[in-house]
């Protein structure tokens, strides 16, 4: 039975006070019939379609499914637009804008006569960003991602989003592929509306949420083309007039338990290390206790199952054939890895919603005990390099580079390294571990993805593949190598990197998680009285804003006077 209780939406619609009569009035231009305010829950529709964010280009078709859905459950759909951060065009990168983006959301929630919440998220940052907004509301809320799109083709082989680019690219370098091959392989890559194909911060983030209990089953990886992704926006149209009557909100959602399930399933998807940064920042704002160690503590010993690019063979097409995250969910509660009686928003728990699934394709979802890498969570490194912590994605990585001490070659921002890569006189080899300075949160600012820097075209040529490399900046998770990022503290506020020098000897030590610099605290002492902060590009403005407040990647890079839940209550009428 449906609880009964007076929906928000009437603090402006309901009765006959000059206030809501001028609410009603207004909304009635847009051809509304009378009985549209009695009391039925009015959901709103935030939408982050944009013709320049192509991965969510089609969302205004899923918008009018969700729309049928609503209706259908005696509710009221209004669609309202917010900033869509799209991610391969937007500079310097997206990244600076996910918070800005998640406060439109947060004071759009808060600020209208909404009951409950359909976010509609797809490209890299809209997911983050869009839930971190509605967590602070705490209004009922679902999910709908766009999918993925299509394999890419070149060929006879499967083009993988951004993972095939950086091969391509390092293959020209090598010289062992054309321009005019590259250029052919361009009008293949993209050929559907979509996000990532590949097991890229997109899909990852929309395999997190349905994880996190936020999604219907199966939200992960249905293609953004097919039918069915359709039909699932049309059934969380349905469901989220459910959870409104019902006054099921994000934070009885997302607790502790469903961020730990959320964990293991990045580690077993071979997830974006981006999720990280995500995954801390989104429990800041719903009140869950999650850290950098929580990462390495829940996740380190559970196998990466999902053989999908960048770690493995496949993309998300044939993840979804397979049977999609609903096997890895099964694949984790069989083996004790779930905590099975986390809620989801569908009101099942995600044991009852995932324990009967069968899988499809072996080859694409690998059984536990013949894992694509035994121990495929995100390790967290400590050590005088990272004082804070640093991170590193085993399963993308060079098994023989894990343990590893090697020289420092060291780039003092992106443009140095531009300058300085190509130079065939570079002081080189590929024992050498390159540095990469000044791109964290508020070194690039925003913490760009460029920690996957392309190697020496010296190196490329003779046959080397993957050289560590190190900086405090962000990964595309499309991208592969033994890379280690988000380094914390950033050099651009002081921290260890921005001392490192050209020939300073670093040890790696995954297994042991430690980044050691072998310089001593004396020397380092000298180094730092010399030492003088970069100077901002642009001085004023939201990069200020987000300059002076942005908390280190070990807090998730929010702003920190977003963190917590301010609830949805609007403090004063409308006037």
């Amino acid at each position: 039975m449906k609880k009964t209780r007076t929906l928000r939406s009437q603090a402006w619609f309901g009765g006959e006070s000059r206030d809501a009569i001028y609410h009603r009035s207004w909304m009635k231009n847009q051809g509304l019939p009378d009985d549209t305010f009695d009391g039925r829950p009015i959901i709103g529709i935030c939408n982050t379609w944009s013709e320049l964010t192509p991965c969510n280009a089609h969302f205004r078709a899923i918008a009018d499914k969700v729309k049928i859905g609503i209706y259908q459950a005696g509710g009221i759909p209004v669609e309202f637009p917010v900033s869509s951060p799209g991610e391969s065009s937007l500079r310097p990168t997206a990244m600076l804008f996910r918070n800005l983006v998640s406060i439109d959301v947060e004071e759009a929630i808060r600020g209208n006569p909404i009951d409950g919440v359909v976010l509609l998220v797809g490209c890299d940052k809209s997911t983050p960003a869009l839930m971190m907004g509605a967590a602070s509301c705490d209004l009922p809320a679902i999910v709908v991602s766009g999918g993925p799109m299509l394999n890419g083709k070149y060929g006879d082989q499967d083009v993988g989003s951004g993972t095939a680019l950086w091969k391509y690219a390092e293959a020209i370098k090598a010289g062992e592929m054309s321009s005019n091959e590259f250029l052919e392989a361009e009008a293949g890559m993209s050929r559907s509306a979509g996000s990532c194909n590949t097991m890229g911060t997109a899909s990852t983030m929309a395999s997190m949420v349905e994880a996190l209990g936020m999604s219907l089953p199966q939200n992960a990886a249905i293609p953004a083309v097919d039918s069915r992704r359709y039909v699932l926006a049309q059934m969380s149209g349905r469901k989220i007039v459910d959870l409104v009557n019902d006054d099921v909100r994000p934070s009885h959602i997302m607790t502790k338990d469903a961020f730990e399930n959320a964990i293991r399933t990045n580690a077993a998807v071979g997830g974006s290390t981006n999720a990280v940064l995500h995954l801390l920042a989104l429990a800041g704002r719903v009140g869950v206790d999650l850290t950098l160690d929580d990462w390495d503590r829940v996740g380190r010993d559970v196998p990466t199952i999902v053989n999908l690019q960048p770690s493995g063979q496949y993309l998300m097409e044939e993840f979804y054939y397979a049977g999609g995250l609903p096997v890895v969910l099964k694949t984790l509660g069989d083996n004790n890895l779930l905590h099975k009686d986390a809620m989801t928003v569908n009101g099942n728990t995600i044991w009852q919603n995932n324990k009967d699934v069968v899988n499809h394709n072996p080859k694409v979802i690998l059984p536990v005990d013949k894992p694509l890498v035994k121990s495929g969570g995100i390790a967290v490194l400590r050590g005088n390099l990272a004082l804070k912590g640093a991170v590193i994605k085993p399963s993308a990585a060079t098994p023989a580079l894990m343990v590893h001490t090697g020289r420092a070659v060291v780039f003092e921002s992106i443009e140095h390294y531009k300058e300085r890569i190509e130079d065939p006189d570079l002081d080189v080899d590929e024992n050498c571990i390159l540095v990469l300075k000044n791109c964290g949160p508020c070194g690039y600012p925003g913490m760009a993805e460029v920690g996957n820097m392309g190697l020496p075209p010296k190196i490329l040529k003779r046959g080397i593949t993957d050289m560590i490399r190190i900086s405090d900046a962000r990964m595309s998770g499309t991208a592969y190598g033994t890379v280690i990022l988000h380094t914390a503290p950033e050099a651009a506020i002081g921290g260890n990197l921005a001392l490192v020098e050209d020939g300073d000897i670093i040890a790696l030590n995954v297994p042991e998680r430690t980044l050691h610099l072998e310089v001593s605290d004396e020397e380092l002492a000298r180094r730092r009285e010399r030492w003088s902060a970069p100077l901002p590009l642009i001085v004023g403005g939201y990069q200020k804003l987000y300059r002076d407040t942005v908390l280190q990647a070990d807090k998730g890079v929010d702003l920190d006077f977003l963190v917590g839940c301010r609830g949805h209550d609007v403090p004063r009428e409308s006037h």
